[in-house]
C-alpha cells in the first residue's frame, strides 16, 4: 500500500512524482559514490608518490584507468537506456 489513501488525486500525483524524483536523486549520489570510490582505486592503484610530473608508467596507469572508465560509464549508460526503452513500450 502507498499510504496516500488520504490524500486526493492530484495530491496522490504530486507524492508519486516527488517519490519518482527522490528516487532519481538517490540514484545520481550512488553514482557519485561509485565514481569516487572508482577514482580512489585508480589513484592508489597509478600513483606511487605525487610529484611535479607524471612518470610514464604512472601516466600509462591513469590513461588506462580513465579508458576503463569511460568503457564502463558507456556500458552502464547503454543498458539504463535499453532499460528506458523498454519501460516506455
Amino acid at each position: 500500500m502507498d499510504n496516500f489513501d488520504n490524500f486526493s488525486v492530484s495530491e496522490k500525483v504530486d507524492a508519486t512524482e516527488l517519490q519518482r524524483m527522490i528516487a532519481i536523486e538517490q540514484q545520481k549520489a550512488q553514482f557519485q559514490a561509485q565514481v569516487h570510490n572508482f577514482t580512489d582505486i585508480c589513484w592508489d592503484k597509478c600513483v606511487d608518490s605525487p610529484g611535479s610530473k607524471l612518470d610514464y608508467r604512472t601516466e600509462t596507469c591513469l590513461v588506462s584507468c580513465v579508458e576503463r572508465f569511460i568503457d564502463t560509464t558507456l556500458t552502464i549508460t547503454n543498458r539504463f537506456t535499453q532499460m528506458v526503452q523498454k519501460g516506455a513500450h
